[in-house]
């Protein structure tokens, strides 16, 4: 039986675009790219995408979206499982999948905060997120120790800012926290983290931190 045609419509900077990429590539999956602009949405995309997100991946024709729907689908249908093999396990992990998502939205937040007291309180937020993630870390390299598992694939995105995030200031999210910071630089080097953006993702991400009318943006703008 031929494998279906896959089209992951995307993003250039949407972390949730960064899971379903990772996990296609994990699988060793074969699959076209399509970027779109958010901004300016097509009409094509918003029949495919009911919430108008990204990202949505394409099945012989058939929109699938939101991006934990997306790997469900591709664990259910592809050979190389991300999720661990008994069910409670794989619960948990989903779990912490849903934890991750929240952490994306306390970056946005993050990055979007108007000034410096909002600024450095969305910063403690993420440093208590982390300090959650530090007391169930193991001994690494990956969440569920030499597995490289869905919820590395969920947390790959958001640690990720941290790179662009570091070269602003030390906001001390991070500090004292030696097992997730282990467990960034294992997600860094892995391949399918690394192909999961485009080659100017850094860039694309600092013009779109400048961009924000932020407190984050005027540090940006004073460090220049």
């Amino acid at each position: 039986m031929s494998q279906p045609k896959l089209l992951l419509v995307s993003h250039v900077l949407c972390p949730y675009v960064q899971r379903a990429v990772i996990a296609l590539t994990e699988k060793g999956v074969a699959f076209k790219r399509r970027d779109i602009d958010l901004a300016n949405k097509p009409a094509w995309f918003l029949a495919l995408s009911p919430l108008g997100k990204t990202p949505v991946l394409v099945v012989d024709g058939t929109p699938i979206f939101e991006s934990a729907v997306i790997v469900e689908y591709l664990e259910e249908t592809q050979p190389h499982p991300l999720h661990l093999a008994d069910a409670l396990s794989r619960a948990q992990h989903r779990s912490w999948i849903e934890f991750a998502s929240v952490v994306l939205n306390d970056i946005a937040g993050f990055y979007a905060a108007p000034d410096e007291d909002a600024l450095a309180g969305k910063a403690r937020t993420l440093a208590a997120r982390f300090a959650q993630v530090e007391a169930v870390l193991g001994e690494g390299p990956y969440f569920a120790g030499e597995t490289f598992s869905l919820v590395d694939a969920a947390f790959a995105p958001a640690l990720r800012y941290f790179d662009a995030f570091d070269r602003i200031a030390d906001f001390a999210v991070m500090s004292g926290k030696p097992k997730v910071q282990a467990w960034r630089a294992a997600l860094r080097a892995r391949p399918s983290v690394q192909q999961a953006v485009s080659a100017d993702y850094a860039a694309r991400l600092d013009a779109f931190l400048r961009a924000r009318g932020s407190a984050l943006s005027r540090r940006m703008t004073a460090a220049a």
